[in-house]
């Protein structure tokens, strides 16, 4: 089985961000990135089918800068056998990433295409969806667990009533929740190895697609400032502030 796991290059989850002068984007100089943490999770998934015996190749795809490339060096360090970088300078929405894909997809072939449920930036939890429209291909979103039989994927999802259990042909496309594994650190050696792995870089013209751009930001600002809490003096005015101030009473 092949497995295809598109991944994204996103500000690390845990630098701190903040809004450009202009208020047209957020300030992205200087900052470290990293792979989107959902699509680290596919990643740690994939090689996990592998380790299991039931995948025999992983290829990890990004769409973005050539810098892009170090993401998809992590992703082969994790486990990834190859890598594909459609360079592309411009942001994309999600419907023009999921045509690059279909692309990619009839390309490769692949039996399994494991996401990410979604991006920490853009948060539209739209690519996989959109992805398995464009390809003709089952879909099953948000795992929790995923199990490979024969040409079935299964897929455990949390929704609101407990556990929904989805059995779908492959090949498939499968968004990976929070919950389905905690991905692994990658070691020295294969951080080392991974330097070594194939990595092709194509472009967006090399499948000849048309993309148009669907959204315009017109402005990014920061949230506002919490205020301080104060305290009160009774209950009855704790009621007042609740009632008047607050509006939740």
């Amino acid at each position: 089985m092949k497995i295809l796991v598109p991944i994204k290059r996103v500000v690390d989850p845990y630098v701190k961000v903040r809004v450009a002068a202009d208020e047209s984007a957020v300030e992205l100089a200087n900052l470290k990135m990293a792979i989107n943490p959902f699509c680290e999770i596919a990643v740690e998934e994939a090689v996990r089918l592998k380790e299991k015996g039931q995948a025999d190749e992983i290829i990890a795809v990004s769409i973005g800068p050539k810098v892009a490339q170090e993401q998809l060096r992590t992703a082969m360090a994790l486990g990834a056998d190859r890598g594909i970088l459609v360079e592309h300078d411009e942001e994309l929405a999600p419907i023009s990433i999921a045509k690059v894909l279909k692309a990619v997809v009839e390309k490769e072939q692949p039996d399994l295409v494991l996401f990410g449920k979604q991006s920490i930036d853009g948060d539209n939890n739209q690519t996989a969806q959109m992805t398995a429209a464009l390809a003709g291909m089952g879909q099953a979103t948000f795992a929790s667990s995923i199990e490979v039989e024969g040409d079935q994927v299964t897929v455990a999802r949390e929704i609101d009533g407990g556990i929904q259990t989805l059995s779908v042909k492959l090949p498939a496309v499968v968004s990976a929740d929070l919950r389905l594994n905690e991905p692994r650190y990658a070691s020295l050696p294969n951080i080392m190895k991974a330097k070594r792995k194939p990595l092709d870089t194509v472009t967006v013209a090399d499948f000849e697609l048309q993309l148009k751009s669907h959204q315009q930001v017109i402005k990014v600002t920061a949230p506002a400032e919490r205020s301080g809490g104060i305290m009160v003096g009774s209950v009855e005015e704790l009621v007042e502030k609740l009632k008047n101030e607050a509006k939740v009473v």
